[in-house]
């Protein structure tokens, strides 16, 4: 079963600062037939303005996936780690029993264009993990390359849950499929472009939801930035 998730039907809240498009239910965007996906919560289509950001926060028990399109995120965390997430880099923050962080918009004069992810865990009250990795365009080009995972695999990042997500770039006659094991779905998110999963055609900000497919099939792509969630 395949169901398409319209980028325009996504809870929207602009807060000057903050222009935010909601996949599924979150702050005052409330809609009960879109609480998540399995163990997927949250993926939060966020453009900050310049010298703008996220002061600091807290969060718990929560997988935190930073996934930067376009500008760049300044972090620091009560764990001590401060960095910047560029256009392919992945940052993974494991919030367990509690952590502190804030997220700016170092730059003063572009907008960041960033997705933020949120998985919930299979164990809680852990100790706060910090992991970040960059991926190039030649890495993701007309493929699905592994950067997270419960395992490793592939030299991606650990989370705490039986969940894996792929990144790819697909252009004209690129494709790619990836298997589902029975029992397994997908959330298929398209950050940007066109493309078309299993025979569904979507635009930027769209989504489709896998239940009971053998696959995952990539094609068709115009400038297409893809994201691929198997979960359980």
């Amino acid at each position: 079963m395949i169901t398409l998730r319209p980028a325009a039907d996504r809870g929207h809240a602009n807060h000057g600062w903050l222009d935010s498009w909601h996949t599924f239910s979150f702050a005052n965007y409330y809609d009960p037939e879109h609480m998540g996906f399995g163990p997927l919560r949250v993926i939060n289509d966020d453009r900050i303005a310049a010298g703008r950001g996220f002061g600091t926060h807290g969060h718990r028990d929560m997988e935190i996936i930073t996934y930067v399109l376009d500008g760049a995120v300044a972090h620091k965390d009560s764990m001590g780690t401060g960095s910047t997430v560029r256009p392919g880099d992945v940052q993974r923050m494991s919030a367990g029993r509690g952590v502190l962080h804030s997220e700016f918009n170092p730059q003063p004069d572009a907008g960041t264009h960033m997705l933020q992810i949120w998985i919930q865990p299979d164990v809680t009250g852990i100790e706060p993990e910090y992991d970040q990795k960059s991926y190039s365009a030649e890495d993701k080009r007309g493929k699905l390359v592994q950067v997270i995972s419960p395992d490793g695999a592939d030299g991606s990042m650990r989370i705490h849950q039986d969940a894996r997500l792929y990144a790819g770039l697909f252009d004209g006659a690129e494709t790619a499929e990836l298997p589902l094991a029975a029992g397994r779905k997908a959330w298929v998110h398209l950050a940007r472009g066109n493309v078309t999963v299993n025979g569904q055609v979507l635009q930027a900000g769209d989504a489709v939801a896998l239940d009971g497919e053998a696959s995952v099939r990539i094609e068709h792509g115009d400038a297409a930035e893809v994201l691929v969630f198997d979960l359980p």
